[in-house]
Parts: structure tokens; sequence; C-alpha cells
């Protein structure tokens, strides 16, 4: 998993210009620890309010081919880039990317689009992040979207290598780690649904590259960390009381077990398993993912 985690709208409240799909927008206040205001691309302004939130070494684009859609079925859909990823630089040091500091990022964004209330789609570390917005700050938020993600350490690399690839990281920078990745991963065995995926995307093993080395390394060692040790949080999860989607592909083995918990666990909470699917099912079985959260979201 460590290589796979890998026009103008009118003025909003404020008076910043937005831009939809293919443009970039720097919202909010510069925060204490030098975080740049987070990009994010759009579409549906004045809609419902849906945040999507990206998982490590991931990107805005990671849901861009899904913002038209959502803005069709009467929603504001922006997808931002979380702090240290893509187009929102962040500090070289690995306390400032804790999930509080996360959670004030996407809560300072909401406030700048105007949004007193919002659903949010987290993906695996994003997923993570989302679960401590929920918990915090429960009161702005509308329904929840867990997709592929934990409540607590996944087992997902041996410890020896993960900390190789943090060392890597911080020492040589993520291009470094990328090309180590490459150079010790085993000849890749692909599935239909993966072989399908590079076959109708050519684009996204170089698309993955790109968003995997624009990361701040003290983001991936602080986020890559998070997933590996982080506190679990199944006990604080029980007492949510909103609306949650729990979404994982059925191949991606670190994170079923975690998502079936989490919905058992959380009270309002429905589990689909997408068939043929891994760790990113909005790429890999897109069909399937969108109508599971368009059902969801209807």
């Amino acid at each position: 998993m460590l290589g796979s985690i890998c026009g103008l709208y009118p003025d909003e409240p404020g008076g910043h210009p937005t831009r939809t799909i293919g443009g970039e927008r720097q919202g909010g206040v510069m925060d204490d620890n030098g975080a740049r205001p987070m990009a994010r691309i759009e579409a549906g302004a004045g809609g419902r309010p849906i945040l999507l939130v990206h998982g490590l070494t991931g990107g805005k684009v990671d849901f861009a081919e899904w913002l038209q859609p959502l803005a069709d079925q009467g929603w504001h859909a922006v997808a931002p880039d979380v702090r240290g990823h893509g187009d929102t630089s962040g500090p070289r040091d690995v306390h400032a990317y804790t999930p509080d500091l996360v959670c004030a990022d996407l809560l300072a964004l909401a406030d700048d689009l105007g949004w007193e209330s919002f659903t949010v789609l987290g993906h695996s570390l994003g997923g993570v992040f989302v679960q401590h917005l929920a918990i915090d700050h429960a009161q702005r938020l509308d329904a929840l979207i867990l997709m592929d993600t934990a409540h607590g350490p996944v087992d997902w690399i041996p410890s020896e290598l993960f900390e190789i690839g943090v060392a890597i990281a911080l020492s040589d920078g993520m291009a470094a780690l990328s090309d180590a990745i490459a150079a010790i991963a085993p000849p890749r065995s692909e599935s239909d649904v993966q072989r399908s995926l590079r076959e109708r995307r050519p684009d996204v093993e170089q698309e993955d590259r790109a968003k995997f080395v624009a990361t701040v390394p003290e983001m991936f060692a602080a986020g890559a960390t998070l997933l590996a040790n982080g506190p679990d949080r199944l006990d604080r999860l029980a007492q949510l009381r909103l609306a949650t989607l729990v979404l994982v592909g059925e191949l991606d083995a670190p994170f079923l077990d975690h998502s079936r918990r989490l919905a058992e666990t959380i009270p309002d909470a429905t589990l689909v398993i997408l068939d043929g699917a891994g760790h990113s099912p909005q790429r890999e079985t897109p069909d399937a993912w969108w109508r599971a959260v368009s059902e969801f979201l209807g």
C-alpha cells in the first residue's frame, strides 16, 4: 500500500471569486502553522454543500470527474488539496499535520464557502481526518461518507519497510521514495479491474506519481504514521448520530475489516462493499461507486 497511497462563478460570501472544475481557488486565512489556504476545485455553487477529502499522497483531482455529476444532482461539490498535498503547501514540520490542524483547515474552508453545515466524504487518510471532524465537530456535519478507511492502526506494510520508507522521504524526498518503491516492488499482478482501469485511463499511473512526489515529505511521514500507529476511535465513533455510508472495495484487504467494524459501530451507518474494487473505487468501479454514493445522498 505504500506504493499506492499512494469559467468563474459569481462571488461567493465574502466577495471572493471561485473557479469551476479545471480551475483552482485558494480560500481562508493563513494559519499559525504556515500552511497556505487550501487549493480546491468545485462545481455547483449554491447547491447543497459536500466536501470530498482525498487520502495520503492523493489530491483534489481524485474526485474531479465526480464534481459535475454531483452538481447536476443539486450539490455544491468541493474537492480540496489537504495541507502538504498538491497545490496546498505545508510546513517542513511533522507536527504541522495533526488531525486537529487538518480539521481546522477543513472548517476554515467551509466557513470561507459560507457553509454552516455540510456533508463530507473522506477517503483513506482523509477518512481518518473526517472521523476526527465528526467526533469533535458533529454539529457542522449533515452526513458522513467513509471510503476505504480505518478506525485505528492499519496493518498494511512490515514495520521495517515502513521505517525505511519514511526515512527516505524525509532525507531524500518523495521522488526518491517513489523510485525506491518502483525498484523493490515485485512485478505487478493485475486484477481484471486494475487492468481495465489502466487501459481505460492511461493517465492514471503518471497522475498518481505526480501527486505522490508533490506531497510534502513531513506530511507523508505524519500521515503514514497516523495510519500505522494512530489511536483507535471506535469508542468515540459509537456516539455519533450522523447518517453514515461506509464504502470499501472488496479487494482492499487492509481496510475491509476496518470498514465492517465502522459500519457495525456507528449507529446510523450503512455498509456497501463494492465488488471488484480496490482502494480507489471511484476510479476502479465507477458505476457501482456512483450508484452507492448517489443513492445515499439522495
